[in-house]
Protein backbone atom coordinates (compact mmCIF):
# COMPACT_ATOMS: atom_id res chain seq x y z
CA UNK A 1 0.00 0.00 0.00
CA UNK A 2 1.27 3.52 -0.60
CA UNK A 3 2.59 5.24 2.45
CA UNK A 4 1.36 8.70 3.37
CA UNK A 5 4.51 10.25 4.76
CA UNK A 6 3.12 13.77 4.61
CA UNK A 7 1.75 13.51 8.14
CA UNK A 8 1.43 16.69 10.15
CA UNK A 9 4.51 17.30 12.36
CA UNK A 10 2.28 17.48 15.44
CA UNK A 11 0.72 14.12 14.64
CA UNK A 12 4.12 12.49 14.15
CA UNK A 13 5.32 13.93 17.46
CA UNK A 14 2.21 12.52 19.12
CA UNK A 15 2.91 9.09 17.65
CA UNK A 16 6.49 9.24 18.92
CA UNK A 17 5.35 10.08 22.45
CA UNK A 18 2.76 7.29 22.29
CA UNK A 19 5.44 4.79 21.20
CA UNK A 20 7.84 5.92 23.94
CA UNK A 21 5.16 5.46 26.60
CA UNK A 22 4.33 2.04 25.20
CA UNK A 23 7.95 0.88 25.28
CA UNK A 24 8.53 2.21 28.78
CA UNK A 25 5.42 0.36 29.93
CA UNK A 26 7.56 -2.79 29.91
CA UNK A 27 10.29 -1.24 32.08
CA UNK A 28 12.88 1.56 32.33
CA UNK A 29 15.15 2.24 29.35
CA UNK A 30 18.06 4.47 28.43
CA UNK A 31 17.70 6.90 25.55
CA UNK A 32 20.00 4.74 23.44
CA UNK A 33 17.89 1.65 24.08
CA UNK A 34 14.70 3.54 23.34
CA UNK A 35 16.01 4.78 20.00
CA UNK A 36 17.21 1.29 19.09
CA UNK A 37 13.83 -0.26 19.75
CA UNK A 38 11.96 2.53 17.97
CA UNK A 39 14.11 2.33 14.85
CA UNK A 40 14.18 -1.47 14.71
CA UNK A 41 10.51 -2.18 15.42
CA UNK A 42 8.58 0.72 13.90
CA UNK A 43 9.16 1.74 10.29
CA UNK A 44 7.93 5.29 10.76
CA UNK A 45 10.85 5.90 13.16
CA UNK A 46 13.51 4.14 11.08
CA UNK A 47 15.42 7.41 10.57
CA UNK A 48 14.74 8.76 14.06
CA UNK A 49 17.54 10.99 15.33
CA UNK A 50 18.48 11.89 18.88
CA UNK A 51 17.57 15.45 17.90
CA UNK A 52 13.95 14.29 17.68
CA UNK A 53 13.98 11.73 20.49
CA UNK A 54 15.36 13.82 23.35
CA UNK A 55 12.98 16.78 22.91
CA UNK A 56 10.12 14.25 23.05
CA UNK A 57 11.57 12.73 26.22
CA UNK A 58 11.97 16.16 27.80
CA UNK A 59 8.35 17.00 26.93
CA UNK A 60 7.13 13.79 28.55
CA UNK A 61 9.21 14.47 31.67
CA UNK A 62 7.79 18.01 31.87
CA UNK A 63 4.26 16.61 31.55
CA UNK A 64 4.90 14.18 34.39
CA UNK A 65 4.37 11.12 32.21
CA UNK A 66 7.92 9.78 32.63
CA UNK A 67 10.77 10.38 35.06
CA UNK A 68 14.47 10.72 34.30
CA UNK A 69 16.90 9.19 36.76
CA UNK A 70 20.18 11.08 37.08
CA UNK A 71 23.18 8.80 36.51
CA UNK A 72 25.75 8.03 39.16
CA UNK A 73 29.07 9.93 38.88
CA UNK A 74 31.35 8.15 36.43
CA UNK A 75 34.75 7.06 37.76
CA UNK A 76 36.47 7.47 34.40
CA UNK A 77 36.86 10.90 32.86
CA UNK A 78 35.24 11.20 29.47
CA UNK A 79 32.73 8.41 30.10
CA UNK A 80 29.24 9.58 29.33
CA UNK A 81 26.57 8.35 31.74
CA UNK A 82 23.18 7.33 30.44
CA UNK A 83 19.96 8.73 31.86
CA UNK A 84 17.29 6.13 32.61
CA UNK A 85 13.68 6.93 31.72
CA UNK A 86 10.77 5.32 33.54
CA UNK A 87 7.01 5.51 33.20
CA UNK A 88 5.22 7.25 36.08
CA UNK A 89 1.79 6.38 37.45
CA UNK A 90 0.43 9.42 35.63
CA UNK A 91 2.13 8.24 32.43
CA UNK A 92 0.56 4.78 32.72
CA UNK A 93 -2.86 6.35 33.10
CA UNK A 94 -2.21 8.64 30.13
CA UNK A 95 -1.05 5.72 27.97
CA UNK A 96 -4.16 3.71 28.88
CA UNK A 97 -6.25 6.63 27.67
CA UNK A 98 -4.34 6.77 24.40
CA UNK A 99 -4.71 3.06 23.62
CA UNK A 100 -8.49 3.39 23.98
CA UNK A 101 -8.63 5.74 20.98
CA UNK A 102 -10.05 4.18 17.83
CA UNK A 103 -11.01 7.16 15.65
CA UNK A 104 -10.26 7.72 11.94
CA UNK A 105 -6.74 8.94 12.68
CA UNK A 106 -5.81 5.45 13.91
CA UNK A 107 -6.69 4.00 10.48
CA UNK A 108 -4.00 5.99 8.64
CA UNK A 109 -0.83 4.28 7.46
CA UNK A 110 1.73 5.35 10.07
CA UNK A 111 -0.79 5.64 12.89
CA UNK A 112 -2.08 2.13 12.29
CA UNK A 113 1.43 0.64 12.24
CA UNK A 114 2.26 2.18 15.62
CA UNK A 115 -1.10 1.22 17.11
CA UNK A 116 -0.68 -2.37 15.93
CA UNK A 117 2.69 -2.59 17.71
CA UNK A 118 0.87 -2.09 21.02
CA UNK A 119 -2.24 -4.17 20.38
CA UNK A 120 -1.26 -6.48 23.24
CA UNK A 121 -2.04 -3.58 25.61
CA UNK A 122 -5.23 -2.60 23.76
CA UNK A 123 -8.72 -3.77 24.67
CA UNK A 124 -10.28 -6.28 22.26
CA UNK A 125 -13.19 -4.02 21.29
CA UNK A 126 -10.80 -1.17 20.49
CA UNK A 127 -8.57 -3.46 18.43
CA UNK A 128 -11.59 -4.59 16.44
CA UNK A 129 -12.75 -1.02 15.73
CA UNK A 130 -9.28 -0.06 14.54
CA UNK A 131 -8.98 -3.14 12.31
CA UNK A 132 -12.42 -2.62 10.78
CA UNK A 133 -11.72 1.06 10.21
CA UNK A 134 -8.38 0.27 8.60
CA UNK A 135 -10.02 -2.28 6.30
CA UNK A 136 -12.67 0.26 5.24
CA UNK A 137 -9.99 2.87 4.60
CA UNK A 138 -8.05 0.49 2.35
CA UNK A 139 -11.16 -0.65 0.49
CA UNK A 140 -11.99 2.98 -0.29
CA UNK A 141 -8.41 3.55 -1.43
CA UNK A 142 -8.56 0.50 -3.69
CA UNK A 143 -11.79 1.68 -5.26
CA UNK A 144 -10.31 5.10 -6.02
CA UNK A 145 -7.14 3.55 -7.45
CA UNK A 146 -9.11 1.31 -9.77
CA UNK A 147 -11.34 4.14 -10.95
CA UNK A 148 -8.30 6.31 -11.67
CA UNK A 149 -6.51 3.46 -13.45
CA UNK A 150 -9.54 2.72 -15.61
CA UNK A 151 -9.73 6.35 -16.68
CA UNK A 152 -6.02 6.52 -17.55
CA UNK A 153 -5.37 2.93 -18.74
CA UNK A 154 -5.16 3.82 -22.44
CA UNK A 155 -2.47 6.42 -21.70
CA UNK A 156 -0.36 4.14 -19.47
CA UNK A 157 2.84 2.55 -20.70
CA UNK A 158 3.68 -0.99 -19.58
CA UNK A 159 5.88 0.18 -16.69
CA UNK A 160 3.25 2.51 -15.25
CA UNK A 161 0.67 -0.22 -15.65
CA UNK A 162 2.93 -2.69 -13.82
CA UNK A 163 3.36 -0.22 -10.95
CA UNK A 164 -0.39 0.34 -10.77
CA UNK A 165 -1.04 -3.40 -10.62
CA UNK A 166 1.69 -3.87 -8.02
CA UNK A 167 0.17 -1.16 -5.80
CA UNK A 168 -3.28 -2.70 -6.07
CA UNK A 169 -1.87 -6.15 -5.23
CA UNK A 170 -0.29 -4.84 -2.04
CA UNK A 171 -3.51 -3.17 -0.91
CA UNK A 172 -5.52 -6.31 -1.70
CA UNK A 173 -3.12 -8.46 0.34
CA UNK A 174 -3.44 -6.17 3.32
CA UNK A 175 -7.24 -6.19 3.09
CA UNK A 176 -7.23 -10.00 3.17
CA UNK A 177 -4.76 -9.96 6.08
CA UNK A 178 -7.00 -7.53 7.98
CA UNK A 179 -9.99 -9.77 7.35
CA UNK A 180 -8.09 -12.64 9.00
CA UNK A 181 -7.28 -10.48 12.01
CA UNK A 182 -10.88 -9.27 12.28
CA UNK A 183 -12.19 -12.83 12.12
CA UNK A 184 -9.72 -13.89 14.83
CA UNK A 185 -10.69 -10.96 17.06
CA UNK A 186 -14.39 -11.75 16.72
CA UNK A 187 -13.73 -15.35 17.70
CA UNK A 188 -11.54 -14.27 20.59
CA UNK A 189 -8.62 -16.16 19.09
CA UNK A 190 -6.09 -13.41 19.83
CA UNK A 191 -6.32 -12.35 23.46
CA UNK A 192 -3.94 -9.72 24.78
CA UNK A 193 -0.35 -10.83 24.32
CA UNK A 194 -1.11 -13.36 21.56
CA UNK A 195 0.58 -12.59 18.23
CA UNK A 196 -1.63 -11.96 15.18
CA UNK A 197 -1.17 -13.76 11.84
CA UNK A 198 1.84 -12.54 9.87
CA UNK A 199 0.97 -10.80 6.65
CA UNK A 200 4.36 -11.76 5.21
CA UNK A 201 3.46 -15.44 5.44
CA UNK A 202 0.47 -15.05 3.15
CA UNK A 203 0.53 -16.34 -0.41
CA UNK A 204 -1.40 -14.92 -3.30
CA UNK A 205 -1.94 -15.96 -6.87
CA UNK A 206 -0.34 -13.64 -9.44
CA UNK A 207 -2.77 -11.53 -11.44
CA UNK A 208 -3.00 -11.99 -15.21
CA UNK A 209 -0.59 -9.83 -17.15
CA UNK A 210 -2.07 -6.72 -18.70
CA UNK A 211 0.50 -6.74 -21.49
CA UNK A 212 2.40 -9.41 -23.49
CA UNK A 213 4.70 -11.72 -21.54
CA UNK A 214 8.42 -11.33 -22.14
CA UNK A 215 11.26 -13.72 -21.36
CA UNK A 216 13.54 -10.73 -20.82
CA UNK A 217 14.25 -10.52 -17.02
CA UNK A 218 14.35 -6.73 -17.26
CA UNK A 219 10.82 -6.58 -18.61
CA UNK A 220 8.44 -5.01 -16.04
CA UNK A 221 6.34 -8.16 -15.82
CA UNK A 222 9.25 -10.49 -15.12
CA UNK A 223 11.03 -7.92 -12.96
CA UNK A 224 8.08 -7.67 -10.59
CA UNK A 225 9.25 -6.32 -7.24
CA UNK A 226 8.26 -8.15 -4.07
CA UNK A 227 7.41 -5.87 -1.16
CA UNK A 228 8.32 -6.21 2.46
CA UNK A 229 5.19 -6.47 4.46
Amino acid sequence: MPRTRASRPGRRAGLLEFAILGLLHDGPLHGYELRKQLTNALGIFRALSYGSLYPALRALVAAGHISATAPEPQPLAGTRARITYQLTAQGKEHFQGLVREAGPATWDDDDFDVRLAFFARTEAQVRLRILEGRRSRLEERLEHMREAALARRERMDSYTLALQQHTEDRAEREVRWLEELITAERRGAHPSGSPPPREAARTTQPRPAAYPTSSDPTHPQTAHIETKE
